[in-house]
């Protein structure tokens, strides 16, 4: 075990969050510890959708491949209505000039988790089970923190931070004091893992659309494998805690071609929208679930988690390795807040008219969805706008305290744009995994520019100019600082040396050597 003089992060909770926060400060040379109060990672689980924007994140540190070598590409959408086929909805390769993964992903929590934790295994580093936090205080130069084990023994760990990301009901969370608040949704869902046959296991997206019932088939590994995700609504089950699958309402079967011969297993949930008051206090930050959670609509929930622990990895590293001020960790929570509001207003919205019973949402859920979806993704524009939303490419920390400038259509925040690779070159996203700030410019670097990022030992990558670049928003000879985590931090339209060194300066950053 290592000392606790040594821990740089305490990481409570080892959910996708948590093990991708591990994941990352590993490779940046920032030790950790991680811990969680269950004896075993999770056999089921609800989250399923993979967005582009983490497949991006995870390319940095090599796990893409693996991911979207297990997965399955959801490319295509099927709407059913009163038993008969009403539309088909196919998204394709939505953003084939957008991202080099150009669809979303489907890849269970589970099998997800067991992936991370063997990748943590690899470079050395092991969840501690059934370790739980029990108290937790700041001191001068760090946290310390009370542990409890399984046999019932104590101890005490000190650590420089503290990463809660231990989940909805978050200890770390109660420990700061901070607000949770949001409400919960009326209606009770079911999740089913089951074995079925019938046309809709056809390894595309099935759902059934219905005045008062709600159902979706996600296709899994496996011909005959798909996940049940619906609405249990009658009345005398909604205070009840031993539902079974014998408890859901068979009516919408027979609305949706699907014979169900087996279920793996089952479980019912209800649908919270809340989000914590504060992402951070002093040493302690809340990560994923313990920060915010909102309805499944758009697979966002386990993605903006894994975007939250990317986003706060490379700033702890690098106050941890001396190369900023502690004021750089002052932008995790403005970054990371003002998308989660976002996305729970956003979610609210569509998930209360996906259940809504009223008249008017029963119209458009019923009638107007099935006629027009399949006609709006024909549009190339619609699918690049839907893309970008649910994808998670298209958010942006304009507002950053980080964020400066702009060249093209590229704002400091945004996301570097992907440029499209060229004959047998690397693409402008293969420099990324270096987890270095860098500069990048598309035609030519000025020689002023070439000089200060060799005396900052500051890489420089320089990438011909192509009349396509223009199309992404980029403008030539423009200069981008880029953030670790993929992020423009500086757009300069004329190239400055200047503009590059004067904003690390005013932020007190050192670029690594």
């Amino acid at each position: 075990m290592i000392n606790d003089r040594e821990i740089d992060v305490l990481i409570v909770g080892a959910g996708p969050t948590g093990l991708v926060l591990a994941l990352w400060l590993n490779r940046l040379g920032v030790r950790t510890r991680i811990i969680d109060k269950t004896a075993e990672p999770g056999t089921t689980s609800r989250a399923l959708a993979v967005q582009a924007r983490t497949l991006e994140l995870y390319r940095q540190v090599g796990l893409s491949e693996a991911v979207v070598a297990e997965g399955r590409k959801m490319t295509t959408v099927n709407l059913w209505k009163a038993g008969k086929h009403a539309a088909r909805v196919v998204f394709g390769d939505m953003g084939g000039d957008l991202s080099p993964f150009p669809y979303a992903l489907i890849y269970t929590q589970d099998e997800h988790e067991r992936l991370l934790i063997d990748r943590l295994a690899d470079a050395g580093v092991r969840i501690e089970r059934q370790t739980e936090l029990v108290a937790f205080e700041e001191t001068a130069d760090g946290v310390r923190a009370r542990l409890k084990r399984a046999d019932g023994s104590t101890e005490t760990c000190e650590a420089r931070h503290l990463a809660g990301c231990d989940g909805a009901h978050s200890t770390v969370r109660e420990g700061l004091q901070i607000g949770f608040p949001g409400g919960t949704y009326n209606h009770l869902f079911y999740v089913a893992d089951v074995d079925a046959h019938g046309p809709v296991m056809n390894g595309e997206l099935h759902g059934a659309l219905d005045a008062t019932d709600f159902l979706i088939v996600f296709p899994l590994k496996g011909d005959r494998h798909a996940r049940l995700i619906g609405t249990m609504r009658t009345d005398d089950t909604r205070e009840r805690t031993d539902l079974s699958w014998n408890d859901v309402s068979q009516r919408i079967f027979e609305w949706l071609p699907i014979d169900i011969e087996r279920v793996r297993w089952f479980s019912t949930y209800r649908v919270h929208h809340r989000v914590a008051d504060h992402f951070r206090k002093g040493r302690t930050f809340l990560l994923g679930d313990a920060a915010h959670i909102h309805s499944p609509v758009g697979g966002q929930g386990m993605n903006t988690g894994i975007g939250d622990a990317v986003n706060l990895a490379w700033k702890i590293a690098e106050v941890v390795h001396g190369r900023a001020d502690a004021a750089l960790l002052d932008s995790y929570e403005p970054e990371r807040i003002a998308f989660a509001r976002r996305l729970v207003a956003t979610t609210d919205r569509v998930f209360t008219g996906v259940t809504s019973d009223g008249t008017i949402a029963r119209h458009v859920r019923l009638n107007l969805v099935p006629a027009i979806a399949p006609a709006m993704f024909s549009f190339k524009t619609w699918r690049r706008f839907m893309f970008r939303t649910i994808s998670q490419t298209a958010v942006n920390y304009r507002a950053s305290s980080l964020s400066e400038g702009r060249a093209g259509r590229v704002h400091g925040g945004d996301r570097l744009p992907w440029v499209k690779p060229h004959a047998n070159e690397a693409d402008n996203f293969t420099p990324l995994t270096s987890l270095d700030w860098q500069v990048h410019v598309y035609g030519t670097a000025a020689s002023q520019l070439q000089t200060a990022c060799h005396d900052r030992s500051l890489p420089l990558h320089v990438f011909p100019w192509r009349g396509e670049m223009e199309h992404t928003g980029l403008q030539r000879d423009a200069a981008y600082l880029v953030r670790p985590d993929g992020y423009v931090a500086l757009a300069d339209p004329q190239g400055r040396a200047a503009a590059i060194t004067s904003y690390l300066d005013a932020r007190r950053l050192i670029v690594k050597h």
